[in-house]
């Protein structure tokens, strides 16, 4: 085989015409370490969104100061274990609640509202409560439980 004038053997054995020497390259992309990056990113992802959603279980301590004193007046909304909705001491019927919310709204402005909770309330029940309380634009709103008593007592 003889060469041409760029190093390219010709295929009938004598000199190559122009065309013949111009080969294109081959242009081919190794994508086996792109592949082995991403399998290592997903698992990197498939382990950590876990501990983002769910948190980090501590131990907090319990507080012993007194309550802080505030100078307005807040809003109650009760929730009783059947479900019932008591706002400011009226018994509020389901499909009232958002209209009541609203005029509450209008009269105290943005006013801090504590809910209360029986233990035994459907947690579909508080938080449709709490949806309500949120569209009707009170944006401080606060979950009351009870203190639990101090150690020595």
């Amino acid at each position: 085989m003889a060469l041409g004038p760029h190093g390219i053997a010709g295929l009938h054995g004598g000199g190559l015409d122009e065309e013949e020497a111009i080969v294109a390259p081959v242009a081919e992309i190794n994508v086996t370490p792109l592949v082995d990056v991403m399998l290592v990113l997903l698992i990197i992802f498939m382990v950590a969104a876990p501990m983002m959603l769910a948190g980090v279980p501590l131990d907090l301590p319990k507080a012993g100061s007194s309550a802080v004193v505030r100078q307005e007046k807040p809003l109650i909304v009760s929730v009783t274990r059947e479900g019932n909705v008591h706002l400011a001491g009226d018994v509020v019927a389901n499909g009232a609640l958002k209209a009541r919310l609203d005029s509450l709204r209008a009269e105290h402005g943005d006013a801090m509202v504590h809910v209360r909770g029986d233990r035994g309330v459907d947690y579909g029940r508080m938080m449709s409560v709490l949806a309500a309380l949120g569209e009707a634009g009170f944006a401080r709103v606060s979950l009351i439980g009870e203190a639990r008593p101090a150690a020595g007592s």
